[in-house]
Order: C-alpha cells, then structure tokens, then sequence
C-alpha cells in the first residue's frame, strides 16, 4: 500500500491535465527517511489499430505538461535533476528507431536511446521547484511480428528495484538541503495501445 505524507505533495511531478493518468509508486531515500510517495503523469499514446506482418510503423507516446511545486508544508522543493523515462519495446515487434520532439521549461536537451529492450528518454536537468514544464512526445519505430499476435504498448517498471521513472529531487527543510533518489514503477500499468499484426 502507498502511504501518503507532505514530501509526496512536494516531489508529486504532475499534475494531471486530462485522463488518462498514470500512476507511478515511488520510493524516496532521503535524510529525513525513506518515504514512499505518489508521482502522477498525465500521458497520451497513438498506435495503428492493425498492421500487416514484418511491417514498419510508429507507435507515440505523448507526455501532458506540468507544474512542479514550489514549496509544501514547510519542504521547498529547490529542484529535479537526471530525471529518466523507460517505455519497453513491446513483445512480437522489433525495434527500428526512435526520436524526440517537443518538450519544454526542462533546461536541457532531452535524449533517447535503446537500452536492452527499452526505449530510454533522459533529461539532465535542472528543472526548478515552481517551472512549468513538459516532456517530450517519444515515437518509436518498430517493425511487426508474426501475424495473429497482438502489440502492447505498456509503461515500464515491476517495482523499485525495476522501475521505470528515476529522478534526483533536491529539496530543503529548515536549514537542511538534501538530494533525494526517487525510484518509482507504474502501478497500475494499463495498455496505452493495442495493435493486432495481420
């Protein structure tokens, strides 16, 4: 079960613009303990509904802006840094490419690259306590499976030791400033798309 306590409030990423949402638990290892906390993502994904067998095609994955607050109930929260996105490359479909467009208020130049079987967005930062800000749409080209399987487009990350969200979240309390490691895994982990291969 996730607990809920202020440094939630302070590190929550998103707040979420229009459904659907995902979810991510995180853990926090801070100075002040190790918290548990919810972080909430406004995303949006498009994928063709059919393609036919050994076939190139794009699925998208659009990240809805957000605020990062400022400060709550006494944590300022002075800044995200390092902050990396995992999108798996989905069963019966290969990987091709992928890139990067958009994005805004991060500070840095987003990158994308394959890392085993997953497309990786990272953003160095720093994004300050108060910024709006938005992520990057990721489109990754895949080519289809063999036909009568089904392509899934999911979120990555099982639990804190396999997330999927990571990011460095520098926040201060009275006269304290620390730098606090989130690890965070989708919970739920819905399907944003669903393609049938032909």
């Amino acid at each position: 079960m996730v607990t809920y306590c202020s440094l939630a409030v302070v590190l929550a990423l998103l707040a979420p613009t229009s459904p659907p949402v995902a979810t991510y638990a995180c853990r926090a290892d801070t100075k002040f303990g190790r918290h548990t906390i919810s972080v909430r993502q406004a995303v949006d994904a498009q994928a063709p509904a059919a393609v036919p067998a050994n076939t190139r095609f794009t699925i998208a994955v659009h990240l809805q802006p957000g605020t990062l607050p400022g400060e709550v109930k006494g944590f300022k929260l002075k800044e995200v840094r390092d902050l990396t996105l995992r999108v798996p490359i989905p069963p019966n479909s290969s990987y091709v490419s992928a890139h990067l467009d958009g994005g805004s208020g991060l500070n840095s130049t987003p990158t994308v690259q394959l890392e085993g079987n997953a497309a990786v967005i990272k953003v160095a930062g720093p994004i300050p306590g108060g910024a709006n800000f938005q992520l990057p749409t990721l489109s990754v080209r895949l080519k289809s499976g063999r036909p009568g399987t089904t392509i899934e487009t999911k979120l990555k990350g099982t639990s804190y030791d396999d997330p999927g969200l990571t990011f460095q979240a520098t926040i201060k309390w009275k006269f304290v400033t620390t730098t606090a490691p989130v690890a965070c895994y989708p919970d739920p982990n819905p399907t944003l798309t669903r393609t049938v291969v032909r």
